[in-house]
């Protein structure tokens, strides 16, 4: 069921389905909540499942010219208040990660679990801020083009072809999106402060999901951070690379779902 509360006046776009203890499900860069369908429905068999576009993706509206990962963070937690939820575990893919870090540094006692799908808990390094910023110039002068080559990128290449229509589907999405909205999230992402330390004092359960192919969350920073917590939980897949939840559905999704089930 979709719904939608307000961010200072700006629409924020939310499902939630199923009933019990709450499971928030984050999209990455570029994506939406429809990314999490498949496992929303599967989950809220046994849970309550909030996914939430996030700001200036799908149907939510842009609220600010960037948007920081603590923006994001205070939508998610607007969001949970109208839905009246306290506490809940918060998986985030990708950029969703960071925005669930950001969650869990400013509402540690919502949380009830923390999962950290192809994403990390540390700062851009000073070369990767340069990179986002020379992406934002590709992104102003032609966007569509931008979406076109970065999405596919995500996937090992031995996979491109394999899923060539849920590439186009990811594509076909991405596109609705506005410049200013690619943007803005892409500045929030080289803005973000290194939050390790929400790992390494977690008084929760954390589950790390990494592909060994992924070149945007390279597995040796995923070894780096999954002995910080007290209690981990890691997923480590060779034929994977960015994008798991397509790449290997039935794994994550498993993983996923028992990770839920034990923060319980």
């Amino acid at each position: 069921m979709g719904d939608f509360c307000y961010y200072k006046n700006f629409k924020i776009h939310y499902t939630h389905q199923g009933a019990g203890h709450t499971v928030v499900l984050l999209h990455g860069f570029t994506e939406s909540l429809d990314i999490w369908n498949e496992f929303s429905a599967r989950l809220s068999e046994s849970c309550r499942v909030i996914t939430i576009d996030l700001p200036g993706h799908g149907k939510s509206e842009c609220v600010s010219q960037v948007h920081t990962m603590e923006i994001m963070a205070d939508c998610v937690k607007t969001v949970l208040d109208h839905a009246g939820i306290k506490q809940c575990v918060i998986i985030g893919h990708s950029m969703g990660g960071y925005a669930a870090l950001a969650f869990a540094e400013a509402y540690p006692d919502m949380m009830k679990g923390l999962g950290l799908f192809h994403s990390n808990a540390f700062a851009d390094s000073p070369e990767t801020v340069k990179n986002r910023m020379r992406t934002n110039n590709l992104i102003k002068n032609n966007h569509f083009n931008f979406l076109s080559e970065f999405i596919p990128s995500l996937f090992a290449p031995e996979n491109q072809m394999k899923y060539v229509s849920e590439i186009n589907a990811l594509v076909r999405e991405s596109k609705s999106m506005n410049a200013e909205a690619v943007m803005a999230a892409n500045s929030g992402m080289a803005e973000r402060p290194d939050r390790t330390h929400v790992l390494k004092n977690a008084g929760y359960p954390v589950l790390f999901i990494a592909g060994k192919l992924d070149t945007r969350c390279t597995l040796d920073k995923m070894m780096e951070q999954i002995s910080m917590p007290n209690d981990s939980i890691a997923l480590i897949m060779g034929d994977v690379a960015h994008m798991g939840y397509l790449e290997a559905k039935e794994k994550t999704f498993y993983a996923v779902k028992t990770f839920v089930d034990g923060c319980y």
